[in-house]
């Protein structure tokens, strides 16, 4: 029997019981996919994220309860408080993660953590039809960026309100829908839906902002950004556009720690 240690996280909060909840797996090598995608599903959160302490720099994956995922903000930010913690020589302040997207790096600050990632572009579109199905709300404008479709709403109370026809998002040709607006006490607001990731709306998403950061720096035209995604959870982001990559900070809540138990010829 294999021993794994595993930590849950509430990312994007200070607090327990709102952010956004993630997994994270310390691994000695590699599982099996079938493994990982297995322990993902079991653990029922939006990702699980799993670190290999052996590889230079670390390799670091996300799994959802469906499918692995190219890119994932929460669950990095979550690993990174528990290596922190855990597992790096005390006054460490940066770690460099290997991952499928290229290298990823996280940032300590005082007791918050930033992600460095590469930033996306968001490409006008059409609106069509599916969409606006999609959205059931007014549509300012509609962008794509390597992921997500990206949907701006008139204002907050029209994100904040909305109720997405969650068949019609999935059948976009896309990882999921971000809609947004300027907001009312942050710069902007967003929610997110992945319902081919069996996640119909993500609670705090780090990666969308690899998209939203670019789009809003040069709407309201500036680089240093408050954002929240105005989920039921709920989470707050400190944001920057950094000419091609992004920052994207906040808090970490440590909710468990734990021993999962596998064969070990898994």
């Amino acid at each position: 029997m294999k021993s794994i240690p595993i930590y849950q996280v509430d990312a994007f909060s200070k607090k327990v019981f709102s952010g956004n909840p993630a997994a994270v797996c310390i691994l000695d090598k590699w599982l099996s996919d079938k493994v990982m995608q297995d322990i993902a599903s079991e653990n029922n959160l939006s990702e699980t994220a799993f670190v290999n302490m052996n590889t230079q720099p670390l390799g670091i994956r996300w799994f959802t309860p469906e499918c692995e995922m190219g890119l994932c903000g929460h669950a990095t930010l979550a690993s990174a408080r528990v290596l922190f913690d855990e597992y790096l020589a005390k006054g460490k302040k940066e770690i460099t993660f290997s991952a499928q997207r290229g290298l990823l790096k996280t940032i300590k600050r005082h007791e918050q953590i930033f992600l460095d990632f590469p930033a996306d572009k968001p490409i006008e579109q059409k609106i069509t039809d599916v969409i606006k199905e999609s959205v059931g709300a007014n549509i300012r404008h509609l962008f794509k960026g390597c992921d997500d479709y990206l949907a701006i709403l008139d204002d907050e109370a029209s994100v904040r309100n909305i109720s997405v026809n969650m068949k019609k998002v999935s059948e976009l040709n896309s990882r999921g829908l971000i809609i947004s607006a300027q907001g009312d006490d942050y710069d902007f607001v967003s929610r997110c839906f992945y319902p081919n990731s069996k996640i119909d709306e993500d609670p705090v998403t780090g990666s969308a902002h690899t998209l939203l950061i670019p789009y809003w720096a040069d709407i309201l035209k500036k680089n240093n950004l408050n954002a929240y995604q105005c989920s039921e959870r709920g989470g707050a982001l400190i944001c920057e556009l950094k000419g091609e990559r992004v920052l994207i900070g906040g808090y970490t809540a440590r909710y468990l720690d734990g021993n999962i138990h596998i064969n070990s010829k898994d």
